[in-house]
């Protein structure tokens, strides 16, 4: 056999173990969506630089798709939700936080109609008030999610949003961080909430929802102003209803002015009389038979765009008013 053949026959020996190795190919298929995903991201006015230097040494994380795929079920009751996540010391550390930022949530608060309380009740729920962002990087995090197949339209859609983020400098590479979903900064922003609701308060051309609390509180702020907040009302309030209420009139669906749920013998929990503001409200429960009910008006509502949870609504309306002193 001469030389050359030789070289051919082992040329083709080498491409087809190389084909069969799943090794070789898992990557060549990474490379081939991360070209795939670059000539969209330009087409859309994404650098191709920022692409390159975002996907430098990229493979996909298996730890975020382990967390994806095991999310634990939701098996708290409403009472054990409430106690871990708005617990004494959180209370105490939101007191200080609202003190400590006082003069820039009083003057975010005023421009956007929203009680700071809110802001900072949202802040400590989201991120223990800037501690715990997740420690994920947001590009690799989007992309394994996005690769991984099982939400891969959403997924691919934020990543094209944080690549477009980094292209317009308002965070590095290296600093975008977050959780193992994608969400980012101290109000946990996924990229399309950044785009729609995020705000360069101070004025410095950057919208820096990680580092600079001025942009992100106003950029939460923003956030609820925008869901349609409204500043002259609180959440809701934990309420009693008589032993034989009809509980068909549980739920959003329902709503009514406040006189009409008196009518139908719902009180404060302490017993007294609903106030006599004439505002609508809707009565909520968890799904526990024996769990509270509180009646919510519009801004409950609102919270509930930023995350639709009744539990997460609830705490982040009791969190915020026992930092307020309510």
């Amino acid at each position: 056999m001469t030389t050359d053949i030789k070289l051919v026959v082992a040329c083709i020996c080498v491409s087809f173990a190389l084909a069969n190795d799943p090794v070789h190919s898992q990557e060549a298929d990474t490379a081939a969506w991360i070209a795939k995903l670059r000539g969209e991201a330009v087409k859309k006015g994404i650098s191709g630089g920022t692409v390159d230097r975002a996907f430098q040494n990229f493979k996909p994380l298996k730890r975020v798709v382990e967390l994806d795929r095991r999310q634990p079920e939701f098996t708290l009751t409403f009472t054990q939700y409430l106690n871990r996540v708005v617990p004494q010391q959180r209370v105490k550390k939101g007191r200080q936080k609202l003190a400590q930022n006082k003069q820039l949530l009083n003057q975010i608060g005023k421009k956007y109609g929203v009680q700071p309380r809110f802001i900072v009740a949202l802040w400590g729920i989201e991120t223990d008030f800037g501690r715990v962002d997740g420690g994920f990087s947001v590009i690799q995090s989007l992309a394994t999610l996005a690769i991984d197949g099982r939400r891969s339209k959403f997924f691919r859609g934020q990543l094209i949003r944080a690549l477009r983020i980094l292209d317009e400098g308002h965070i590095t590479l290296e600093r975008m961080r977050g959780s193992w979903a994608g969400a980012m900064g101290h109000f946990q922003f996924m990229p399309s909430s950044f785009e729609n609701f995020s705000v360069d308060h101070d004025g410095d051309g950057k919208r820096d929802i990680w580092r600079n609390k001025q942009d992100a509180f106003a950029s939460a702020a923003n956030y609820l102003s925008r869901s349609g907040w409204k500043g002259d009302q609180t959440w809701g309030r934990r309420v009693t209803v008589p032993a034989d209420f009809n509980v068909k009139l549980l739920g959003l669906k329902t709503l009514k002015n406040m006189a009409d749920w008196q009518s139908l013998g719902v009180r404060r929990s302490d017993g007294s009389d609903l106030p006599s503001r004439n505002l609508r409200g809707s009565l909520v429960r968890a799904k526990e038979l024996k769990a509270p009910v509180f009646l919510t008006y519009n801004n409950f509502r609102t919270i509930l765009k930023w995350n639709r949870s009744t539990y997460f609504a609830v705490a982040v309306g009791t969190l915020a008013d026992k930092i307020g002193g309510r």
